[in-house]
C-alpha cells in the first residue's frame, strides 16, 4: 500500500522546512517519510515538528530518550499504526541498546523485558491512550512510586497523546514506514 498523498518534490519546500529535511537525511542516511508526508501543508510540519521536538528532544524531566520513544512504540501499536511502530521501534531499539525491546513493547509492555519504572510509566501511557477519562489521583500515586514527578507526568500523557494525533495522520494518510527502519537496532551497523 503506498501513501494515499504523493509527497511533495523535496526542491519546492519551503527553504526552513528543506534545510530540516536535508539535515535529517545527512544523520539518518534517509528522509524518514513522515517529513516529507506532512511537508505538503508547511504550517501544520512546523507546529507537528515544533511540539514533537519540545516533547522528544527536552533536555529536563525524568524520562531518558529510550523513555519517550517506548511509549511512542506501546501506544502507537494500541492505535495500530505501523509507521510509528516500526520508525519509533527502531530508535528505542537503538537508545535501548537491546534488539528485541520495542516487537515486546509493541506486543505487550507487561511481557517486556523493561524495568518496573518503565512498566508503570507504560501502564499510565496505554491508560491515557485508550481510558484517559478513567485517570484519578491513584495513577499519579502510582507513579510517584516509581520516582516521577508530576511533571513527568505531563510528559508521558503529553508524548501520549501527541502521537495519537500523529498515529491517526499516518494511518488514514496510508503512510508507510521507511524500509531503512526495519533493521535499524537489530543488526550491527555496517562501517
Amino acid at each position: 500500500m503506498s501513501a494515499r498523498y504523493p509527497f511533495p518534490d523535496i526542491n519546492e519546500l519551503p527553504e526552513d522546512i528543506k534545510a530540516k529535511v536535508l539535515e535529517v537525511q545527512e544523520k539518518a542516511g534517509f528522509i524518514p517519510n513522515v517529513f516529507l508526508g506532512f511537508a505538503r501543508r508547511p504550517a501544520e510540519w512546523r507546529a507537528f515538528f515544533a511540539y514533537h521536538d519540545a516533547l522528544m528532544l527536552k533536555e529536563e524531566g525524568n524520562l531518558t530518550k529510550g523513555d519517550r520513544e517506548m511509549i511512542v512504540t506501546a501506544t502507537s501499536a494500541a492505535n495500530q499504526c505501523l509507521y510509528c511502530v516500526v520508525a519509533h521501534g527502531a530508535i528505542l531499539r537503538i537508545y535501548e541498546k537491546k534488539p528485541f525491546v520495542a516487537d515486546q513493547v509493541a506486543i505487550n509492555h507487561r511481557k517486556a523485558d523493561i524495568t518496573p519504572r518503565q512498566r508503570a510509566m507504560l501502564d499510565f501511557a496505554m491508560k491515557v491512550c485508550q481510558q484517559s477519562h478513567t485517570i484519578d489521583d491513584a495513577d499519579f500515586t502510582a507513579l510517584h512510586a516509581h520516582g516521577f514527578d508530576d511533571e513527568d507526568i505531563w510528559d508521558i500523557a503529553a508524548i501520549t497523546a501527541f502521537f495519537g494525533l500523529s498515529n491517526r495522520m499516518a494511518s488514514f494518510a496510508g503512510m508507510q514506514p521507511n524500509p531503512e527502519f526495519y533493521l535499524m537496532g537489530r543488526v550491527p551497523r555496517q562501517k
